[in-house]
């Protein structure tokens, strides 16, 4: 055993975030670490990112994302405010470019703390996201909740934000549906192959949206950032809300707006909790001591 990869435990609006430490290493961490890390109370997280030296010229990082499954994902924008927020105190940068397995992503640290990160452009179209089979109109598909006749919740709308994204329009209380219950069994849903995000989400203005996620390989989340983005841009390709919106989480708030430019940019906070060094193999770890100006390592 190990224990020579410093890490944090983090978080993004209560979405679980270890932002472990893997520069100047050529090995990874191993999905059966990541799962005995979630297995632990005080390590239990939606994401590990683990922060690689750059692959490619003009990036500061490559960015490797574990679920807390042993799974893989392309994006996790809540993650990524927490590297930004643990290299910034590290180095003093308030600006970062990331390469990720969905794409480069670049991210800012504001004088009030708060982060942004650029998501980079959604797509839309059904074998981008990927859909099983073809369908010409991605703002509303064939896929439901409940009985035929009468269904709970029906034909969602979908896109890919590094990762795919089902999003259900509710027209009552988001926290009035099982997403405990169905949660799973839409995200293996065969139309999904890659899997999928679900969402329910409610339109409550024109710059205002409340949803719950059930993120592809993690779960219940208390804040998933792609979904929140994934909720505004299917929102407004629909007219239901403009290009600019609160998005409310259960973990709290993010501001999402979807640019002329076709990015979306996501903004909100991160927050530090303890450090310590783990196995990459095994996911055994033990707590430091250190201040939290040494969480990266």
């Amino acid at each position: 055993m190990a224990l020579d990869v410093p890490f944090a435990k983090m978080n993004g609006l209560g979405n679980l975030i270890i932002v472990a430490d893997m520069r100047g290493r050529a090995d990874t961490i191993a999905p059966a670490a990541a799962v005995a890390l979630n297995a632990a109370p005080e390590t239990r997280f939606d994401q590990i990112m683990a922060i690689h030296d750059p692959r490619l010229d003009g990036t500061d990082n490559y960015i490797d994302i574990l679920n807390s499954d042993g799974s893989r994902a392309q994006a996790c924008g809540n993650g990524t405010r927490c590297v930004v927020q643990a290299l910034s105190a590290e180095t003093g940068k308030p600006n970062f470019t990331f390469q990720t397995p969905g794409g480069i992503l670049n991210a800012e640290e504001h004088a009030d703390g708060t982060i942004s990160v650029d998501m980079g452009k959604p797509r839309f179209r059904w074998d981008e996201i990927p859909l099983e089979e073809e369908f010409h109109d991605t703002t509303g598909i064939e896929l439901q909740i409940g009985p035929i006749d009468d269904p709970v919740l029906h034909t969602p709308s979908v896109a890919n934000i590094g990762n795919p994204h089902a999003v259900f329009w509710a027209t009552d209380d988001v926290w009035s549906h099982d997403l405990a219950r169905f949660g799973p069994l839409l995200e293996n849903h065969p139309i999904f192959p890659e899997k999928a995000n679900i969402t329910i989400a409610n339109v409550v203005a024109r710059d205002h949206i409340v949803i719950r996620t059930w993120e592809r390989g993690a779960g219940l989340t208390e804040a998933c950032g792609s979904a929140a983005c994934a909720a505004l841009v299917c929102a407004a390709r629909m007219d239901k809300t403009g290009r600019k919106a609160t998005v409310t989480l259960p973990g709290g708030d993010l501001l999402v707006e979807w640019r002329d430019d076709n990015h979306i940019i996501m903004t909100g906070p991160a927050e530090w909790e303890f450090s310590g060094h783990l196995d990459p193999k095994s996911g055994e770890w033990v707590r430091d001591e250190d201040a939290p100006s040494q969480e990266a390592g």
